[in-house]
């Protein structure tokens, strides 16, 4: 079936359906991944965008249910070159074009990626519509301009419900490895051949905000020790503390910071009470609940490629981004320090209250998908938790 990608700038794009025969708009942003789509489009940051990938075969190892960032894809729909014929992988369980079907997503292939990805630089994020059969680029373009995007709270549609305790009985969060290490002591093998290693005792309580929390964060901090409470994004701060935890974190989430002004009062109570740590959207609270200011992006940092430089070791890491908005370093008060810079345009990837617990970064430290050259911040954080305990 014909499918048309229509920008709200009048920009037309023909090409082919596939995944869910629908018509969806949100805004559009590009993805330089060359893997890891599943990951991309069950990210919860993603929720009300388009994402375009900028490598140009898609699908080719399918789609399997250990590997997905939250139960269900969240973008509005999906763009790419061509769509891969066979999905080969020994975990694959149905293809991408059926994933999306299920869930309702509509994508578009024989795009040319290259040219939309030059467009959305230039011009910068916009709206954009997938519209699959039979309709005019006017009709398209409409749709495309009238979905609300600025201002909207989007947390609100992927944070938890309720409270609930992560992986209570450590199954969850094991550590994936080689098959060829299965010599190991304390190993698990599944029906699918994945094999994984026991898990650290839980000996640190931590209360983790749900601002759209990607499934392999809580893994990771269950992997450094971490005994996880997950709480809505609108818990307020006297409930969290008490729980008692020993940190508090900030997840990632989709949307514009300061449109979450609940979250910002939140933190700004919990500041100086229990250690705290962000990622990405947790990272522009923190710095909104500091006293800074945050500003949109031209057109975001998405992908597992964005090399960002510690300015305390002078180390570059290169690390898994995917955000729109940036923290402004000249609104940041004197007591935070900017610790951490994107050197692709020198943005604030990093920072830390030079008195308080409480630091944070920009980008992805769990990977999924991306370098894992960033995920010693888990442990960190666990330091952080550890001193703070022994100051009790």
């Amino acid at each position: 079936m014909d499918a048309l990608l229509a920008l709200e700038d009048g920009t037309i794009f023909r090409g082919e359906s596939f995944g869910a025969a629908v018509s969806q708009a949100g805004e559009i942003c590009f993805n330089t991944s060359m893997t890891g789509y599943q990951e991309v489009l069950t990210d919860p940051s993603y929720r009300g965008q388009i994402v375009a990938m900028t490598y140009p075969l898609i699908g080719n190892y399918g789609i399997n249910t250990l590997d997905g960032e939250s139960s269900a894809p969240q973008v509005r729909g999906f763009v790419i070159e061509e769509l891969s014929p066979l999905a080969s992988n020994w975990r694959s369980q149905e293809t991408l074009h059926d994933y999306l079907s299920r869930h309702g997503i509509p994508g578009i292939q024989g795009i040319d990626t290259r040219a939309l990805t030059r467009r959305l630089r230039t011009s910068g994020a916009m709206r954009a519509a997938i519209v699959a059969g039979a309709t005019t680029g006017a009709e398209a373009v409409r749709l495309a301009r009238e979905v609300p995007y600025e201002g909207v709270d989007f947390v609100r549609e992927v944070t938890a419900a309720d409270p609930y305790g992560w992986d209570t009985d450590s199954q969850l969060s094991r550590r994936w490895i080689q098959a060829s290490n299965v010599e190991k002591d304390d190993v698990t093998r599944d029906g699918q051949g994945n094999v994984t290693e026991a898990l650290p005792p839980a000996t640190r309580k931590i209360v983790a905000y749900d601002f759209g929390l990607k499934t392999n964060i809580l893994r990771s901090l269950r992997q450094n020790g971490f005994s996880v409470q997950v709480v809505p994004a609108r818990t307020l701060a006297e409930e969290v503390l008490a729980l008692k935890p020993e940190g508090v974190f900030l997840s990632n989430g989709p949307g514009d910071p300061a449109a979450l002004g609940y979250a910002h009062d939140a933190v700004r109570a919990l500041l100086g009470k229990t250690p705290l740590f962000g990622i990405c959207l947790g990272h522009q609270i923190l710095a909104l609940a500091l006293g800074g200011k945050t500003f949109k992006l031209k057109f975001g940092h998405r992908g597992a490629n964005q090399p960002v430089k510690d300015l305390r070791s002078g180390k570059v890491a290169i690390t898994s981004q995917n955000h729109g908005y940036a923290v402004d370093p000249a609104s940041l008060p004197p007591e935070v320090e900017v610790t951490h810079v994107n050197l692709n345009d020198g943005t604030v990837a990093g920072l830390r209250h030079r008195d308080l617990p409480a630091f944070s970064v920009q980008y992805h430290p769990e990977a999924s998908p991306g370098p894992h050259d960033a995920s010693y911040f888990f442990a960190e954080f666990a330091k952080e938790v550890d001193a703070a305990g022994e100051k009790v």
